[in-house]
């Protein structure tokens, strides 16, 4: 067994803490500290022979990303090529065994020389990465290289809520390293990876294990302790590189949220009774299972009051300053009753996890896929990395479930379907969303999912409450359109609100989501209100608020970016914590009878249906007394495509920002629709939609994209052959305008 020096942990080191808690060695050397640096603007760096052998002109403290304070960089900018340098000495007395180079994270492509040797490359910026790089140490001082690059403009490149300027909600962006980075021993042959998978009732805990390096006769033991004492073991023969054991436990001590309790497990790896290698982790024993409208840990119905945690900090943006930072955002959180987080649009690294296990906290592992494109040329690269998330934080008792990704459109939907079904294969102990929010794709779902940052509690609360009233599916929207929360009707699965609330509360120019409150009172007052329209419905599981900090410029957090608290944290927690509908058991709305969606025929296209999409007549004139005749006189008025909007909208064909507009459009019906028309529609107007001159829907407005049943009155209207659909959009509405409809029929 390698002997390796651990004075690397010394207090004076960035980060000195183990950064694996759950597959520790006895033996390890962190390489946080100082490293040399250079941003290569030219990236010409490998020309000029930085690989090897050569100072670089800055200093910069590793893990800290460039753009932070603490690195001692602190420049913003565009990072494409970064270059790293740093000499370590191993101990003179190691003998035998193998020694690993681990990295946590580096941001975006990583490649990797030890002694002027190309070692690998790791493409991704969230997943970890090693190497054994025994063959290339040597007696002495050692160099290490590595090369990042990192192109926020490249489309396969997934970026969460990094950017280039910091505006909106999109932040100061993360370069190169920001985990840790160390060194380990391990045995000629050793545990590559461990999967935990735990049965609270049978009392076992099962571990899996794969090996790396040499083939040879292998025992495989595992060893349970709690509260320091023997509580269970069991070891079994190694054939080939892979051994699964199963411990009984002597005593059931479950994990659960406020009550987590942990089993310290040893796995060691024997040849002739002597030991080859040891690892070092921990588990929880717990179960998640689904059961109709809920989702119950340990067979409970735990109400998941999540918060929105983006994982920044003012100082170390995505890497946090301290061990303790990250437990202390978690201790925030729950002083203001809440019990779990949606990590967001970040892989959180494992010590956060490890302290959200030791604190019985909740959350779900999500991934930065903003940023990106989904063509197929991003599949691979997205579901390797995604895949070594999984198996890196899939022991986490807190880890509740895994939501790949985060608001995407109908463009999404091959490869949101294919990374699902590939993480139900490797995880089947968790629910898996497949995306949250937006458009969801999955034929068969376990769970969903909305966001709805409406601010007037009376309007949430009968928005939620009847939207679990009518089960039928037959007036879904088809994905190709929308991506709001009536997208698709309630499927009599699990259902959370993964985003509400967001009440800005700004100590300068930041913004938040709504009207800021006039006082405090008022802000006590909508805070409750919303909570209490999601406490009180019986059909959803969770809500996540917005969120539990301010980053940057977007100030909606129920704490400042510093940390310090906004409002009175003591009556946050009484209006969170309160008990809730779902965990008292009220009844709910009965699950909706099974049906396949119907297939639609389109009798007029909009923006999403390509081809289909035919030209309007145009004309601002709103008091033309013909503007819905079919024999009125349009032949001057100019042609444009739908949908109507700003540039900023998804599918926004020809630019509208303000005034009201009149729309003309023929249609030919040559078999007249016996069973079910709808209007797919979105519109941020008042709006008048007239058939053949006569009135078929008016509405004030809509949320985003809905299906709207007009069966009825479209029989009466129309006629076979020639139609007029005329449309009167008013002047303003709320926010940016927007309009688009289709019209379908079966």
């Amino acid at each position: 067994m390698i002997l390796l020096s651990c004075a690397a942990a010394a207090a004076d080191l960035p980060r000195p803490e183990h950064p694996r808690p759950d597959a520790r060695r006895e033996h390890w050397l962190s390489l946080n500290g100082l490293w040399q640096f250079e941003i290569d603007a030219a990236g010409d760096g490998a020309a000029r022979g930085l690989a090897h052998g050569r100072d670089l002109p800055l200093r910069i403290t590793v893990p800290f990303p460039p753009q932070s304070a603490l690195s001692g960089v602190a420049r913003t900018g565009d990072y494409r090529d970064l270059w790293y340098r740093r000499h370590f000495t191993v101990p003179a007395d190691l003998a035998g065994g193998r020694i690993r180079l681990h990295f946590g994270a580096v941001d975006y492509r990583a490649d990797v020389y030890l002694n002027g040797h190309d070692i690998g490359g790791h493409t991704g910026g969230s997943a970890a990465f090693a190497f054994d790089v025994t063959p290339f140490l040597r007696a002495g001082e050692n160099e290490l290289v590595v090369r990042v690059r990192d192109d926020l403009r490249d489309p396969a490149q997934p970026k969460g809520k990094q950017a280039l300027v910091s505006e909106g909600c999109f932040y100061t962006a993360t370069s190169g390293i920001w985990q840790p980075v160390w060194l380990e021993a391990v045995g000629a042959t050793y545990v590559w990876q461990h999967a935990i998978t735990t049965d609270p009732e049978a009392g076992t805990a099962t571990i899996a294990v794969d090996l790396a390096g040499d083939d040879a006769e292998l025992t495989l033991r595992a060893e349970v302790r709690a509260d320091g004492k023997p509580a269970g073991a069991a070891e079994v023969r190694v054939v080939g590189r892979q051994a699964s054991v199963v411990v009984p436990l002597a005593e059931k001590r479950l994990w659960a949220p406020g009550s987590p309790f942990l089993y310290d497990l040893t796995l060691t790896l024997s040849r002739g009774g002597r030991t080859v290698d040891r690892l070092a982790s921990y588990f929880g024993l717990r179960s998640v299972a689904i059961s109709g409208r809920r989702i119950l840990i340990n067979g409970q119905p735990v109400f998941q009051r999540l918060i929105l945690d983006q994982g920044f900090y003012p100082d170390g943006i995505w890497t946090a300053p301290s061990d303790a930072a990250l437990r202390r955002d978690i201790e925030l959180s729950m002083a203001a009753g809440f019990n779990g987080a949606r990590l967001h649009q970040k892989v959180f690294e494992p010590r956060f996890l490890y302290w959200a296990d030791r604190l019985g906290y909740l959350v779900w592992g999500e991934f930065p896929n903003w940023g990106m494109d989904y063509g197929p040329a991003s599949h691979a690269p997205f579901l390797a990395e995604w895949l070594d998330v999984v198996q890196r934080d899939r022991n986490h008792p807190s880890l509740i479930g895994w939501c790949p990704f985060n608001e995407t459109g109908a463009d999404a939907a091959t490869l949101q379907q294919l990374v699902w079904a590939a993480t139900k294969a490797l995880d089947p102990t968790r629910p898996v969303l497949e995306t949250s929010g937006w458009t969801h794709t999955s034929p068969q779902p376990e769970v969903r999912d909305s966001h709805d940052y409406e601010q007037d509690p009376a309007v949430f609360r009968r928005r939620w409450m009847a939207f679990f009233q009518d089960p039928s599916p037959r007036l879904a929207v088809p994905a190709r359109y929308g991506f709001g929360p009536f997208s698709e009707p309630d499927r009599g699965v699990p259902f959370m609100l993964s985003e509400y609330g967001g009440i800005g509360w700004s100590s300068g120019s930041g913004w938040g989501y709504g009207e800021g409150p006039s006082s405090l009172e008022a802000f006590y007052t909508r805070y409750q209100g919303l909570t209490d329209a999601l406490l009180d419905n019986p059909n959803v599981f969770g809500f996540c608020y917005t969120q539990l900090t301010d980053v940057e410029q977007e100030q909606n957090g129920l704490y400042y970016y510093d940390r310090r608290p906004k409002f009175d944290v003591a009556r946050l927690h009484a209006i969170t914590s309160r008990p809730a509908a779902y965990e008292r058991g009220e009844s709910g709305a009965p699950a909706p009878a099974p049906a396949g969606l119907p297939h639609w025929r389109i009798l007029l296209g909009g923006a999403p249906d390509g081809a289909l999409n035919q030209p309007y007549r145009l004309s601002r004139d709103l008091k033309n007394a013909e503007w819905d005749r079919p024999d009125g006189d349009d032949r001057g008025w100019p042609e444009a495509r739908g949908s109507f909007g700003a540039a900023s909208w998804r599918h926004s064909s020809t630019e509208w920002r303000e005034g009201g507009l009149v729309l003309r459009r023929h249609f030919d019906v040559s078999a007249i629709p016996d069973r079910l028309v709808a209007l797919v529609l979105s519109t941020t107007a008042g709006i008048e939609i007239h058939l053949n001159g006569e009135p078929l829907l008016v509405r004030d407005r809509t949320r985003d994209f809905e299906m709207i049943d007009v069966t009825e009155r479209f029989a009466r209207l129309v006629r076979p052959g020639d139609n007029l659909l005329a449309i009167r959009l008013a002047a303003g509405g709320v926010g940016e305008p927007f309009f688009d409809c289709a019209l379908l029929a079966q």
